[in-house]
């Protein structure tokens, strides 16, 4: 699954950089733009960048370290003023959403 970009401060590849350096702790060595967790990025003309996401499980423990860190990073790339982060389930992730890279980092080819 690709990621939509909706970038009107052409920052979106900035932000794919920043997102691949993220990782779940519970499926490393596999980032989280791999593992297909990213479904949207969002930037508007005030500074606003957005990441809608999803996690691997509703339950995740992890989640709010994950959102945190996406946040964090992307609110410290140049340009960027406020960065948001929406988690969704819809639709809830498969192992299909997986780059074939990360299946094969984690096993599953």
């Amino acid at each position: 699954m690709s990621i939509i970009f909706l970038d009107r401060l052409n920052l979106g590849p900035e932000i794919q950089k920043v997102l691949e350096t993220i990782y779940d702790p519970e499926l490393k060595p596999a980032n989280i733009v791999d593992l297909g967790l990213i479904y949207e990025v969002i930037t508007k003309e005030d500074g606003t960048a957005k990441i809608v996401m999803t996690l691997t499980a509703p339950g995740c423990p992890v989640a709010g370290e994950i959102m945190d860190e996406v946040q964090r990073k992307v609110a410290g790339i140049e340009g960027v003023k406020e960065a948001l982060v929406e988690l969704t389930f819809d639709p809830p992730w498969t192992k299909d959403m997986m780059t074939e890279e990360a299946k094969l980092e984690l096993g599953f080819l």
